[in-house]
């Protein structure tokens, strides 16, 4: 057995857990976790600020540690290895996460483990489906990310699709600026679409029908604007059209990505925007159209969280990896290094 205590602070979410890695079930690979969300802290910019999040992190996150190996009724010695986010993410708070990391695989003298961001979420499936074998293909959907990568191996992935603007949440998460939903976005635009038309306003298709799978959407987030200043439709309306133009813009990318990679066990979707019903519910049609299962977390393991940084180090420490303790934190940090640029700007891939 392997005992893996995961830490995350790389956005607005301070989180600690314990992984089991020989568990048979999610139940048992997860001893225990916990999150603490920081949307009343930020709710009021209707975003996340650097800084407030920092300093929540500091304040939350060694306790919380504590907390956890408490719930798991474990000590800091019975850990085979740290793991903690190394990156991508808001620089500020990844360095809360890395150095308290760092500092307890130092007392400790146990392995430490810097974890890619994007890695975690890639590897969420398995820890939540352990029959899913690789290679796969993985569609990410976060408010800072939107790839398409075939997942090989641990550590190896081929990115065959990213934004060449906007990400997918962050788009979510506009609109519902625009409506004055509030923060977070993504869950109220998902609530008020239930409520509206999903064919009441023209909105454009970026990227759809191209041969590339890549994803934009700025300009559908322009769309929406001009939209809502019309005055002529309702914000429920907005939001369901919204959603589907969307969703059509990502099962147009995703078919083509099937396309273009080779032979994989599953479709796979993860990152915060992979909770959305309506999204898993056209990527389900679209996998069962290409022969293949859909593979998805449950809702509480697609955004941030700490048990999926442990399963990322508990799949690395499986491997014999561990990291120096000068290690640095990185706010970039791409899965496939060797990608080519595509064109505009590219900056979230």
């Amino acid at each position: 057995m392997a005992l893996i205590l995961g830490i995350e602070s790389s956005c607005d979410e301070t989180a600690a857990a314990v992984i089991d890695s020989n568990g048979e079930t999610l139940a048992a690979r997860i001893v225990a976790q916990r999150i603490a969300s920081q949307d009343e802290m930020h709710r009021p910019y209707g975003g996340v600020v650097p800084e407030i999040a920092a300093r929540a992190h500091v304040e939350v996150l060694g306790p919380m540690i504590g907390q956890v190996l408490a719930d798991a009724g474990l000590t800091l010695d019975d850990m085979d290895a740290i793991a903690a986010t190394a990156g991508p993410g808001l620089i500020g708070g990844v360095m809360v996460g890395l150095v308290t990391g760092k500092a307890l695989a130092m007392a400790a003298d146990k392995p430490l483990i810097a974890i890619n961001h994007l890695e975690g979420h890639a590897l969420s499936p398995r820890l939540a489906e352990p029959s899913l074998a690789y290679p796969y293909l993985l569609l990410l959907v976060s408010g800072g990310h939107c790839q398409i990568l075939e997942v090989r191996g641990l550590g190896d992935y081929r990115r065959l699709a990213t934004t060449i603007d906007d990400a997918l949440g962050e788009a979510f998460d506009k609109t519902a600026k625009i409506l004055g939903l509030g923060y977070p976005g993504g869950p109220a635009v998902e609530r008020l679409a239930r409520e509206g038309d999903a064919k009441a306003v023209p909105l454009p298709r970026p990227l759809v029908g191209s041969g590339e799978p890549h994803f934009s959407f700025a300009g559908l987030k322009s769309a929406v604007m001009r939209a809502k200043q019309a005055g002529t439709h309702r914000d429920a309306d907005i939001a369901a059209s919204f959603q589907q133009a969307a969703l059509d813009c990502v099962i147009d990318r995703t078919r083509i990505a099937l396309g273009a990679c080779g032979p994989v066990t599953a479709l796979v979707v993860a990152g915060g925007v992979a909770a959305n019903a309506a999204l898993r519910g056209a990527l389900e049609e679209l996998a069962s159209g290409a022969g293949l299962p859909l593979v998805a977390p449950p809702p509480k393991l697609c955004t941030d969280n700490a048990a999926m940084i442990g399963w990322a180090g508990a799949e690395r420490f499986a491997m014999g990896y561990s990291d120096a303790l000068d290690v640095a934190a990185r706010p970039r940090w791409p899965l496939d290094a060797n990608a080519a640029p595509v064109r505009g700007a590219g900056v979230k891939g």
